[in-house]
């Protein structure tokens, strides 16, 4: 009876290890396949020639940017969550070192960051509110 009580422990035990090793390569295959679905829409956004930013004083540029970005976003059909790291990805120079500080700060203080939380950071640098108001006067 303990013996037959000890096979049955073991069939149990090595069911629940098959059960974990199957949960895990389920998980890498999963995280793998997200992998090449970010690769292939970075290189679909890519493909799309998006405009790069690199930082200084040029508010027009600075909106350009947004509205050719954003253009690229709808024919895209780009989710939130996807936008924040595409247009991260094409800040180059001044703009990604002042987006990464941001972004940086803004997971510090546990914001979930947004595409619109994204544009308020980038805009309040590159497209001051009172440079906003003298172009809409």
């Amino acid at each position: 009876a303990q013996r037959a009580l000890a096979d049955a422990m073991e069939l149990m035990a090595n069911a629940m290890a098959q059960e974990a090793v199957s949960r895990t390569a389920d998980r890498v295959a999963q995280e793998a396949r997200r992998g090449g679905e970010d690769e292939l829409r970075l290189e679909r956004f890519m493909n799309n020639k998006p405009p790069i930013f690199k930082g200084g004083y040029d508010p027009d540029g600075a909106q350009q940017w947004i509205e050719g970005i954003e253009r690229i976003f709808g024919a895209m059909r780009c989710l939130d969550e996807h936008r924040v790291l595409l247009g991260g990805y094409v800040l180059h120079d001044e703009a990604d070192h002042l987006w990464g500080n941001a972004k940086q700060r803004l997971e510090a203080g546990g914001a979930f960051i947004t595409w619109a939380r994204f544009k308020r950071e980038f805009l309040t640098k590159y497209f001051p509110a009172d440079e906003r108001n003298r172009k809409v006067i």
